[in-house]
C-alpha cells in the first residue's frame, strides 16, 4: 500500500506542487506494476522523457482543463521546463503518449488497491454519450466509423447522437473502478456484463436500462446482487423505501459524470483517432481518481463535487 511516512508533511499549495506529487505517485505505481516488457523495452533508457513523466504531463493537462494538446505542450515547455528538461518535440511526445495507453490503464486499475482506499460493497453502474461530431455532420463523418461509431439515443437529453458510449462502474465514494467504450447503439446491459466480469460479492445499483430477470439471474450466478430501478408499470417493483434508497445512492454516478463532463471535458471529443480518444479519456479518468486518492492520503475533507479544490 502506498502511504506517506508519519514524519513527513505534504502540502500542495501550487499547481507545481501537484505536478511533483502526481509524478511521485505515478512513478511508484509504474515501477511497481508495469511489466518489464514495457519498462525495460529496447532503447527506453535513451528516451528524453520517462514514461512516468509523459503520463504525468498528460493527466495534469486534462485536470487543468486545457483541451488543446498543442497549447498544453507549449505551456509545459515554456513554464515547466525546469521540471521536464528533457521535453522534446510535440509529435514524439504525442506518439509515445498514445502508445502508453495500456500502461496508463494498468496504472488506473492498480491505483485503487495501491492506496487501499475504504469503500462499501455497493457499486453504481451507468453510461454517458460520447458524440464524435454534431448530429448534422454525422453522415459525413468518416473518422471513427471503422472503429465502431454509430447512432445511439441519449434518454436524459432526449436526442440521437453519433459516436460512442462510455460505461463506468463507480463506488459510492466516487472512485471509478472500471470503464469501457462501446458503439453508441450498445445495450447498457452488455456494458454491465463486461464490467462485472471481474467483480464478485458486491451489490450493483443501476437504472431502468439494466432491468431484466435473465440479467439479474446471470449476475446472481456470478455472486453479484443487481438492484435496478424498474419501470413504473412493473408488477414486481421494489418497495418504496428500497426505490428511494437506490435513487439516492445512484446520485453519486451523476455527480461523477458531471465532473468528467463539465470540469474535465470528457464529452468533448477533439481526438482524430480512436486510439487518441481512448488515451485522452483514460488520462481524464486516471487524473480524476488521482485527485480522490490524494484527498484520501492527505486527509482533506472536501466535497467530492468540487474536484479541483482537492488539489489546487
Amino acid at each position: 500500500m502506498l502511504k506517506f511516512q508519519n514524519n513527513n508533511t505534504i502540502t500542495i499549495a501550487t499547481f507545481e506542487d501537484f505536478i511533483l506529487t502526481a509524478f511521485v505517485i505515478i512513478d511508484e505505481l509504474y515501477f511497481r506494476y508495469v511489466p518489464d516488457a514495457v519498462s525495460k523495452r529496447r532503447n527506453v533508457l535513451n528516451a528524453k522523457l520517462s514514461d512516468s513523466e509523459i503520463i504525468t504531463i498528460s493527466i495534469c493537462g486534462e485536470l487543468i482543463g486545457v483541451d488543446s494538446e498543442n497549447a498544453w505542450f507549449s505551456f509545459v515547455k515554456k513554464n515547466y521546463h525546469h521540471l521536464f528538461p528533457g521535453i522534446g518535440s510535440r509529435s514524439r511526445f504525442n506518439r509515445t503518449r498514445r502508445s502508453l495507453l495500456q500502461t496508463t490503464e494498468l496504472i488506473h486499475q492498480k491505483m485503487f488497491s495501491a492506496f487501499a482506499m475504504p469503500y462499501s460493497r455497493y457499486l453504481v453502474i451507468d453510461s454517458f454519450p460520447l458524440a464524435v461530431c454534431k448530429f448534422g455532420r454525422a453522415r459525413y463523418c468518416q473518422s471513427f466509423r471503422s472503429d465502431g461509431a454509430d447512432y445511439g439515443k441519449c434518454p436524459s437529453k432526449k436526442e440521437t447522437y453519433f459516436g460512442f458510449k462510455v460505461h463506468a462502474m463507480i463506488t459510492l465514494e466516487g472512485f471509478i473502478t472500471s470503464f469501457e467504450i462501446t458503439p453508441a447503439s450498445t445495450d447498457d446491459r452488455e456494458g454491465l456484463r463486461d464490467l462485472a466480469a471481474n467483480h464478485s460479492g458486491v451489490t450493483i445499483l443501476g437504472d431502468k436500462g439494466y432491468i431484466g430477470e435473465a440479467l439479474t439471474q446471470e449476475m446472481h450466478s456470478q455472486g453479484i446482487c443487481l438492484m435496478a430501478l424498474k419501470r413504473s408499470n412493473s408488477k414486481n417493483d421494489w418497495p418504496k423505501t428500497v426505490r428511494q434508497l437506490i435513487f439516492r445512492l445512484r446520485r453519486r454516478v451523476e455527480t461523477v459524470f458531471s465532473q468528467l463532463s463539465e470540469q474535465l471535458n470528457a464529452e468533448r471529443v477533439l481526438a482524430k483517432s480512436f486510439q487518441g480518444l481512448c488515451t485522452r479519456l483514460t488520462n481524464k479518468i486516471l487524473g480524476y481518481n488521482l485527485c480522490l486518492a490524494l484527498n484520501y492520503l492527505l486527509n482533506v475533507n472536501c466535497e467530492i463535487g468540487k474536484i479541483k479544490q482537492l488539489i489546487f
